[in-house]
Parts: structure tokens; sequence; C-alpha cells
């Protein structure tokens, strides 16, 4: 009997309207209240006095929202457990991130995050940074707002286009009315949202299939439940060795130096503030990290002998899970509509940030200096918030056509990884050059940024690419269609990857850690040829502009000296005496 392809309910598009108007209102109500965003410190900063919580929901929500509900559920359906050991690296690195990177910026209390780069190497820095950011953040965008579009056209029969465009409006309008307030406050709502979804998925298929147990072992016949792959082939897709290093990159590269969150941290009081939401963060992002991939397992107990995309009920492995919310509790009424709401507006609340970060970037690194340069005078405080929100908006429609390319980037979550690979590991590469050593200059700094873009970039679009080894999926369970013959496409696709270049067959997860060791690298060797110019060489003096551990040897060095300079200018000033 042939699968049809269940559609939503009218209390589901009662729920799924009712769940975006209480996103909005909270939009709505903070545009109104407090200083009712008349200035660009509350609209981009939220005042700078956000409690702990919100803030650690929102760097959780931040760029783990719709992708993660979808590509994970989907990774561990069709490629099995491994990807948990990223977890791993969450740990290792949040520690890195909040007591090395995130003093730094602390000490520098600026809008841009690019704004340091200028301060320790000089304008053309900050410019090409901020410049790959924005490149980054426009194409992450168009994956989040593919992301539940995808889901729509999978639930409700809306077709793509439509469902991009309903997202991408209703996100324009939200971000632009909406200050950092909102964002945050909003994330929270959304968060527990997200967990309700997951979570409804497991117990669902914990009564369908009796226990965790009966869970695992359908997985496990399946060969889904292999977590030891210690394996340090580059080539190998997921490996702990690619999970905790690429990951580990990727994660410093969105934690520790990214704007979308360096902002969020700036929206509380201190740094130890900051420094607990971050610790917060990593438990809540574990948490749903956990969850989500648990719940590809148990979608994979429902479909393990009729695979619905083989079987053609929905066209990509990225809407496994809410085709399963709908085909396991779409009798119950209005559930379905609050999944795709949890999706709907976790994106929503991605977007509204990113494009309120993108303002931000684009209004402190472009516009203001360039006002200044051909009026003589600075951007107004007034001025500065019309054009954040103006920024804000076109930003939106920018992403609007980056989602119709999405498509073509593969599955969300490795789309998503990639893009934040191949930019934010050079990115990440250039600040560590800044932060961690006195010797990188501008010159040095630059050319190890173009070399390592241009090797994760050309790591990441170099054709032709072997497709991705998915684990067998069998659809005998179906009418129409044998496993032996889905089983000899996967093997004759796994014996075909040695005949492309090296480089294309790496693992993506290492992409940014290839991009990041290039600019490193290149980027120090670089500057011992360069001389640094009078700015470079004050700023190496000033031990606001490194991680602590240098800033103290610095200080100690300084302190030092002065205390030379005063025992030479006493001993002088005694011959002086004594001579007279």
């Amino acid at each position: 009997m042939a699968v049809t392809q269940p559609l939503f309910g009218a209390w589901d598009y009662a729920v799924l309207i009712c769940v975006l108007l209480i996103s909005s209102m909270i939009g709505i109500y903070y545009r109104f209240t407090g200083g009712k965003q008349k200035t660009t410190k509350e609209y981009l900063l939220a005042d700078k006095n956000m409690p702990v919580l919100p803030v650690a929901f929102s760097l959780m929500a931040s760029f783990m929202s719709a992708i993660t509900l979808l590509g994970v559920s989907s990774e561990n359906y069709s490629y099995g457990i491994q990807f948990i050991a990223i977890n791993v690296s969450y740990a290792i690195f949040t520690w890195v991130a909040a007591y090395y990177y995130l003093p730094v910026f602390f000490q520098l209390q600026a809008t841009s995050a690019y704004e340091y780069l200028e301060k320790r190497f000089g304008k053309t820095t900050r410019t090409a940074a901020s410049l790959l950011y924005t490149f980054q953040m426009v194409l992450y965008m168009g994956i989040v707002l593919y992301a539940p579009a995808i889901a729509l056209e999978a639930l409700t029969g809306i077709n793509r286009v439509s469902a991009i465009l309903s997202v991408g409006l209703v996100c324009m309008f939200y971000s632009t009315i909406g200050g950092m307030k909102a964002v945050l406050i909003t994330d929270v709502f959304q968060s527990l949202l997200m967990f309700a979804a997951v979570i409804s998925i497991i117990v669902c298929a914990v009564i369908d299939k009796g226990s965790f147990s009966e869970i695992w072992r359908i997985a496990n016949e399946g060969n889904r439940t292999g977590l030891w792959n210690f394996d340090i082939d580059p080539t190998v897709r997921h490996s702990w060795f690619s999970l905790t290093i690429g990951g580990g990159v990727t994660f410093l590269s969105l934690y520790a130096v990214n704007q979308t969150q360096v902002q969020r941290y700036m929206t509380v009081k201190d740094l130890k503030t900051a420094q607990k939401a971050l610790w917060w963060n990593w438990p809540i992002l574990t948490a749903l990290s956990l969850t989500t991939s648990f719940s590809g397992l148990a979608i994979y107990s429902k479909y393990h002998d009729c695979d619905p995309v083989k079987s053609k009920v929905i066209a990509t492995s990225d809407q496994l899970m809410p085709l399963y919310v709908v085909d396991s509790m779409g009798h119950i009424p209005g559930v379905s509509g609050l999944f795709v709401a949890g999706i709907f507006s976790a994106s929503l609340s991605t977007v509204s940030a990113a494009l309120n970060s993108l303002a931000a970037v684009t209004v402190e690194d472009y516009y203001k200096p360039l006002y200044k340069r051909f009026f003589n005078y600075p951007l107004t405080e007034k001025k500065a918030l019309i054009q954040s929100k103006l920024i804000a908006f076109i930003y939106g429609g920018v992403c609007l056509v980056v989602a119709f390319l999405a498509q073509l980037l593969g599955g969300v979550l490795q789309a998503a990884l990639t893009i934040f690979g191949t930019i934010g590991g050079p990115l990440l590469g250039i600040f560590t050059l800044g932060m961690f050593t006195t010797t990188a200059n501008q010159k040095g700094t630059l050319l190890g940024l173009c070399s390592g873009a241009a090797v994760s970039l050309w790591m990441a679009f170099g054709q032709p690419k072997p497709p991705l080894p998915k684990l067998p999926v069998s659809i005998e369970g179906c009418e129409k269609h044998l496993l032996s013959n889905i089983t000899m496409k996967v093997i004759e696709r796994s014996t075909e990857e040695t005949q492309y270049f090296w480089l294309y067959r790496i693992s993506y997860l290492y992409q940014g850690v290839f991009g990041f060791l290039c600019t490193v690298i290149i980027g120090y060797i670089a500057s011992m040829i360069f001389t640094k110019n009078a700015n470079e060489e004050k700023a190496v003096k000033n031990p606001d502009l490194f991680v602590p551990p240098l800033s103290r040897k610095l200080a100690e060095m300084q302190k030092n000296s002065l205390k030379l300079i005063s025992t030479n200018d006493s001993n002088m000033k005694e011959e002086l005496t004594n001579h007279l």
C-alpha cells in the first residue's frame, strides 16, 4: 500500500499562527517599552543589562535552531550517531573561548568585534574581516530560511518558493522592528519550543516501540549505533578526530570571535556574567544536540523498512523529522502545528539576530567611516539607528535570494557547518594571530587570511566531489522496491570515491581547520618578513589587545621598564647633584 503525504489541519494552522503571534508580540512589546529602541545601544546591545539565562539560551539558539532540529536528526538517521562526539569539543573549547578570547573583547567594549582588528593591525584588516563575516552570515541565513521552508513543504503542501518567501518576509518585518532585548527573550520562548518538539518525538517513538531498548535494537541492526570511530584518516567524514578538532575550530569561530555571539556577550554588565552565560550555554547546547540525535534514531525505528526518500514520499532526508511528526502525531489536533511553529519561530530569532549583527557591522565598519569622510562630521545617533534598521531590512532581502540557492549545498546541517568552517576558520586565524602573538602585523595577517580563505573555499566548493556515503536504507516494507538494489547502489558509490581528487575527499569538518592553520602559519611567517609600521608598534605595547597570559606578561615587562627608567633617572639626578 502506497504511503501518502499527510497535510496540516485547521488546528495545526491555528497553533502555528498563535505561536508566531506570541513571538511577534514579544518584539512589539520591547519596541514600545523601556527606551523604545531610540538608541543604537539599546537596539544593538540591549542597554548592557540582560541577565545570564536569556543570553545563554540565545547563544544556543543563534546557530542551533531549525538547522539542528532538521539537520542533526537527519544526520543520525542517515549516517548513525557518530556525530554526537562533537559535544566533546563543545566542553573543551568553551573554556578556551571564555578565558582567552572573551576577555579581550570586554576590554575593547566595542559594538563591532572587528574594531579590535583595526586597533591591532589597521583599517584594511578590519574591512577585509567584516566583509568575510558579511559573506558568511548571508550564506548562513539563506540556509536558515531554507530549512523551515522544506519543513513547510513536506507538511503543509505549500511549495518551496512560497514557503521561503513567507518565512523570509516575516523575518524581515520582525528583524526591522525588534531590538536585541526582544531577540534574547524570544530566543528563550523558541528554545523551549525546540526542546518540546524533539522530546515529543522521542516519547512518541518509545510509546510506539515499547521501550528505549527496542529503538536502540532497530538502530543497531541498521548499523546506526557505531560510535567508536577513531580513524585518523582525514577523508573519513566523521570520526572522533574530525569531530573534536574540526568541531572545536568551528565552535571557536562561532563562540569566540563571531560578531553575532560577541554582540550577545556585550548585552550583559561585565566579563564574569558573560563567561557564566557561555558556560550555561554548554549544557543547554549539549542537551539539545543529544536529544535531537536520539530523535534521529527514533525516526529510524519507524521508517527502517520503508525509507521515505527512496519511496518518494519526501524529496530530501531533511524532511524526515517533520514527516514523522505528522505521520505519527498528526491525529492529535495542533501537535504538527506546534512542531512547525518551533522550526519557524526558531528561524525567525536566528535570522533577526544575524540581521541585527550585520546591521551593526555595516554601520560601524562601513557606513560611519564613509559618512565622516564625505561630510566631515560624525553620524548622529538618530540617523545611525534609522540606518541600522534599514540595512537590516535590505540584508533580509539579500538572504531571500540566497535561500533559493541553498538546496545546491547539500543537507542543511553539512551546508551550515561548511559555511561556518570555510569562512570562520580563516577569521578565527586572524583574531588568533592578533591576540596570541606580538609578531603578527597587517601585511602578514592579510596574506595569511587570503591564503586560508582560498584553501578552505577551494576545499568546500571545488568539483567534482564524491557522493556522501550514506548507510544502507530499506524499502522492503514498501510494495514496489527491494532492499538489495539500494544496498548495491551504496556499495558502488563507496568504491568510486578513490577516483576523486584527495583534497575534495577530506571531511567537510576539516575545511575550517585547514583555513585556520593556513591563516596562522602563513600569516606568522609573512609577519616575520614584513616590518611593522608605527601604529602596529604602538599596538603591540597595549596589553589590552592580547589574551590574559600574554597581556599580564606585557604589563609586567612594561612595569619593569618603567622601574628601570625611574631608577636610571634617579641615578642621573644624584650624579648631577653630586657634580654640582
